[in-house]
C-alpha cells in the first residue's frame, strides 16, 4: 500500500474522524465503523486535510478544472481547503463553489449558492467526505447542471465505504459513475482500511482486532457488492 495511504488512514484515527463501534448510518444501515469529517476542527488538521484531497485530485484528474464543487453541509469547508491547498501545492488557481440548502434571498450574494458562481463552460469537480448510497449525488448533480453549463470532471471523496447502492451488483461510486457519466475516486478505500488497522496498533491500540474483523465481515456480507 502507497505510504500516502497509510498516512491518511493513521490521519483520520488520530483526528476522532474514523470509528469503530456500533452507529446507524443515514441510509438506516447498521455499521461497525464510521467515518465523520465534521471531526476535522483544527487549523492543522484542515489544512492537512486539504493537501491530501488535492494531491489525490491532481494524481487522478490532473489540472484541467476550474471550480471545487462540495456539497453543504461538509462539502464547503472540504471545497475550500483543498482549493487553499491546490494552489499552494501546484500554483493553480480554482474557485469553490458549494450549495445552499435553503435559498437566500436578499444580499448582493443571494440565490442558491456559496462562493464562485458557477460560469458556462467551467470544469468542475465534486469533493465529498464519504458517499454510501449516492443518494447526496442524487440533489447535487442537478443543481449544478442546471446552474450553468458546466462539464463535471469526476468525484473525489475521501473514504470508498465499498457498499452496493440501489442495486447489489455496484458499490456506490460505481453507481454515479454510471448514472451520470463521470469519473469517481477516493482517497483510500475500506479494504485498505482494514487490511492495514488489521492487528496493528494505531494511535496507542488495536482498532480492528478479531472481534472487529468479524463485525465488518459480516457488515460486508449484507451490505458489501455480491
Amino acid at each position: 500500500m502507497e505510504a500516502h495511504k497509510q498516512e491518511f488512514i493513521e490521519f483520520m484515527v488520530e483526528s476522532q474522524v474514523l470509528k469503530f463501534g456500533d452507529f446507524t448510518l443515514k441510509s438506516g444501515r447498521k455499521s461497525p465503523f464510521f467515518m465523520n469529517a465534521g471531526g476535522y476542527v483544527t487549523g492543522s488538521q484542515l489544512k492537512r486535510l486539504g493537501e491530501y484531497y488535492a494531491k489525490a485530485i491532481h494524481d487522478k484528474y490532473g489540472d484541467d478544472f476550474d471550480v471545487l464543487f462540495g456539497p453543504a453541509y461538509k462539502g464547503i469547508p472540504l471545497a475550500v481547503v483543498t482549493a487553499m491547498a491546490y494552489s499552494e501545492l501546484y500554483g493553480k488557481e480554482v474557485r469553490y463553489c458549494s450549495d445552499r440548502k435553503e435559498e437566500k434571498d436578499h444580499g448582493a450574494d443571494k440565490g442558491s449558492f456559496l462562493g464562485s458562481k458557477l460560469q458556462d463552460g467551467d470544469r468542475v469537480i465534486m469533493i465529498e467526505d464519504v458517499t454510501t448510497s449516492g443518494k447526496s449525488m442524487e440533489e447535487t448533480v442537478p443543481k449544478v447542471k442546471g446552474a450553468a453549463d458546466v462539464t463535471i470532471v469526476g468525484l473525489m471523496v475521501s473514504l470508498n465505504r465499498m457498499e452496493f447502492g440501489k442495486s447489489q451488483d455496484k458499490c456506490a461510486l460505481d453507481e454515479v459513475k454510471e448514472l451520470y457519466g463521470f469519473d469517481t475516486a477516493a482517497i483510500v478505500d475500506m479494504s485498505e482500511v482494514v487490511e492495514y488497522l488489521y492487528n496493528r496498533e494505531c494511535q496507542g491500540k488495536v482498532l480492528i482486532d478479531d472481534i472487529m474483523k468479524k463485525a465488518i465481515d459480516d457488515y460486508y456480507a449484507l451490505y458489501g457488492v455480491k
